[in-house]
């Protein structure tokens, strides 16, 4: 499998507040996993992601804190950027649409896009009544209004959400039509808007279904049932023209000779997709190449793009965006006439759809003695990145927001679970097990690989087991079940400490040379693969185990993480403590 391309991407954050372990959650750590694997296994890999600066979202920020979008921007930018490498998430490029270094070529490359879908016939100009504030003069678009949602479930009944925005509803996830909100308030002066004429641009994505189906259930097939469910739905229910232009000030003008585009703007959710394209190219040129290189990635079939996002984004990112995507490729024409037969342009110069759309459910949080809720920024309900990091290690929340990842279903953050298994399960189980040998290989055989001339059944059972991980690990991780890969390593480590007990080194250190000897022996080499497999969820305690063998980074990749270390091979020092010990008492101060 190795030798192959991808292009993967992590969902735009808005730069108007801080990251936390919802967002990581939701859509960078499954990401960045899904990277490091790639990388170990040779692949070649873009990694693209940058905020969004554009919007509705970004200016209301401006507005509370009174100052200018453009600094919110800057702000927001910088301390997500931070964030992230506290983390160990390595982006090739972080990027962002209204960032100095990269506005202009995100604003060209959007208008691009849109003049190519509106020369090809998607677009259809209409006037339409939208949400006006009479007290703050001016239009209501997206996060400027709030209401109760409409939509129906499933099972009949109204989502009712009260929170929902006019653009999509966070609770059930589908697109608002702000009309339709009940009980619509302006986020501006909180007071109730009024209906007036307004001139946009709508995507008729109607005309798309045929070829957004027949494409699903060509692509879909191994994708995860919440989008393709999702999606399906949408499809079945019949996808609405959606209006791309907004009546702001910032954001991506409207590139049209047309008195009715003066003053207006790209829908934020128009332009932020091509943000992963504006910035691979921007990274083409910060290598010291040309900006279209970006072709290579994003308009080559033997590409694989893999967008990573939470669920409140899979309507943009699995219709909308390969709507877009087909509309820069086909006239209305040629899609009048294939129907719904999706016709895919493998020649160059023609963007690919997507590979795969990896979404993740939203992720809650549980304080002591509460009820579980939503995650909010608003409230102040949240587990700050910044915060967590001041104190606390990157390892453990990484391996925590793994083995709860709302991966099907919504999951809940809960402090005295996120202690428990720090020191139940990677002190007690990974960490045990490192340490266990440590002393005994200093002491006894000079921090060398000992002979395992005595090895018995026991030892290959054992090794037997750990050199079938990587690849059972690999197949989860190709089909993006993280939290089942990291239980596979986690049954390994398990199987490792059943193994030492048995063998009790610390005993027959005394009396039984060459039988700890295969036993020491038989650690070191389940840890040298154990190792490398553990690496793409648990990078800096990985690092550690590596110096500590004595390898050599390029030789800890997933082809070599079964290659045995030679009898004689020096390691290097005892590795320092992998995870320490938490205490709910440092949460509560």
């Amino acid at each position: 499998m190795a030798g192959r391309r991808f292009l993967v991407t992590g969902a735009l954050p808005y730069s108007n507040n801080r990251l936390h372990v919802g967002h990581i959650a939701g859509a960078y750590l499954p990401a960045d996993i899904y990277v490091r694997y790639l990388r170990s296994n040779g692949d070649d890999v873009r990694f693209i992601c940058g905020s969004d600066d554009n919007g509705v979202a970004i200016a209301i920020q401006a507005m509370k804190e009174g100052t200018t979008p453009a600094a919110i921007c800057a702000k927001y930018n910088a301390l997500q950027k931070e964030a992230f490498a506290g983390l160990g998430i390595r982006f090739d490029v972080y990027g962002g649409t209204h960032h100095p270094d990269y506005v202009d070529i995100h604003n060209r490359m959007s208008q691009d896009f849109f003049k190519a879908i509106n020369d090809n016939g998607h677009f259809v100009k209409k006037k339409s009544e939208q949400l006006y504030d009479a007290q703050a003069d001016q239009f209501l678009p997206d996060r400027y209004v709030k209401g109760t949602c409409y939509h129906k479930l499933d099972d009949g009944t109204t989502c009712g959400n009260p929170e929902a925005y006019g653009d999509q509803c966070e609770q059930c996830g589908n697109t608002i039509d702000a009309l339709q909100l009940v009980n619509p308030v302006s986020t501006i002066t909180n007071t109730t808007p009024e209906r007036r004429e307004t001139t946009h641009w709508y995507l008729k994505l109607g005309k798309f279904q045929g070829m957004l189906a027949d494409w699903f259930s060509i692509t879909s097939l191994d994708w995860r049932p919440t989008v393709t469910n999702f999606c399906l739905g949408s499809i079945k229910k019949g996808l609405p023209e959606r209006a791309m232009t907004r009546d702001l000030t910032w954001g991506v003008p409207v590139p049209l000779d047309d008195p009715d585009a003066a003053g207006k703007v790209l829908f934020v959710w128009f332009d932020a997709p091509i943000g992963y394209v504006s910035f691979t190219a921007a990274l083409a040129e910060q290598n010291g190449g040309d900006w279209q290189e970006y072709k290579q990635w994003w308009q080559d079939p033997d590409c694989k793009i893999v967008h990573f996002i939470g669920e409140d984004n899979i309507v943009f990112h699995a219709l909308i965006w390969p709507a877009m995507l087909l509309g820069t490729q086909y006239t209305a024409d040629e899609i009048e006439k294939f129907g719904a037969a999706y016709k895919p342009r493998e020649e160059a110069g023609y963007y690919q759809l997507p590979h795969n759309v990896v979404a993740n459910s939203f992720l809650n949080i549980k304080f002591p003695g509460k009820e579980e809720e939503k995650i909010s920024k608003s409230r102040g309900t949240a587990v700050w990145i910044d915060e967590y990091l001041h104190s606390f290690d990157p390892d453990p929340l990484r391996y925590y927001l793994t083995v709860i990842a709302p991966e099907n279903q919504r999951a809940a953050w809960s402090f005295d679970d996120f202690v428990e298994r720090n020191n139940n399960e990677l002190i007690a189980t990974l960490g045990n097990f490192i340490n266990r040998w440590q002393k005994i290989v200093t002491e006894h055989f000079d921090r060398k690989v000992p002979d395992n001339a005595k090895a018995e059944d026991l030892e290959r059972e054992l090794l037997e087991t750990i050199r079938a991980v990587p690849d059972a690990v690999a197949e989860d991780i190709e089909a993006t079940r993280f939290k089942s890969a990291l239980g596979r390593i986690m049954d390994a480590f398990r199987a490792c400490n059943r193994y030492i007990d048995e063998r009790e080194p610390w005993k027959t250190r005394k009396t039984d040379v060459e039988r700890t000897a295969a036993t020491v022996h038989t650690c070191i080499q389940a840890v040298r693969t154990l190792g490398v497999v553990m690496e793409p969820f648990l990078p800096f305690a990985a690092e550690k185990i590596r110096v500590s063998l004595g390898v050599d980074a390029s030789a800890w990749t997933w082809p070599q993480a079964t290659d045995a270390l030679p009898i004689g091979h020096a390691l290097g020092d005892a590795p320092d403590v992998l995870f320490r010990k938490l205490d709910m008492k440092e949460f509560a101060e």
